[in-house]
């Protein structure tokens, strides 16, 4: 496995490098999930993702304040981020892939103490040493009351089979 200049052979204990060649396809899609420090893989992040192949996907800011049924979830920190990660998934769904293609997410939140809450939703949707890289930020409001997260990120998705090459 290749070691990046960019991370201290001290912080970076290992990487988990996956690669995926479908059906038809080439080059393979591969994801290297640069492995850091106890403190960044307790937080549920990656210092770094390097990727080959495949389709960027660029997530805008999904918030929300209500559930796939209607229901109101302002204000209600959990319920939103479980939401707000199942409409990136729905999106990321739209252009043939899943959340685990997530390889960068930036991450708001209006109350700090919020943070660590966070961190366990995410190690909840995430394979261990597949985790994205991330920055968590706080901020003082969002655009509409009630919202309490919002995420934004990027994705990468390896080539669909069967698709047209130009």
């Amino acid at each position: 496995m290749r070691q990046s200049p960019v991370f201290s052979p001290r912080l970076v204990h290992a990487t988990a490098l996956a690669c995926v060649t479908l059906a038809g396809s080439a080059p393979a899609l591969c994801a290297e999930h640069l492995q850091g420090t106890q403190r960044q893989q307790q937080r549920g992040y990656s210092p770094g993702v390097v990727t080959e192949g495949g389709r960027t996907v660029w997530l805008a800011g999904h918030s929300a304040t209500e559930d796939a049924q209607g229901k109101s979830i302002a204000y209600d920190f959990e319920a939103q981020v479980q939401t707000v990660f199942d409409l990136m998934e729905q999106t990321l769904k739209r252009a043939g892939g899943s959340l685990a293609d997530v390889v960068t997410m930036t991450v708001f939140i209006n109350d700090p103490r919020l943070g660590d809450k966070f961190v366990e939703l995410r190690k909840q949707r995430f394979q261990p040493g597949k985790f994205p890289a991330s920055a968590l930020i706080t901020v003082s409001n969002f655009a509409r009351p009630g919202i309490v997260v919002e995420i934004q990120g990027a994705a990468v998705i390896g080539e669909r089979e069967g698709a047209a090459k130009q």
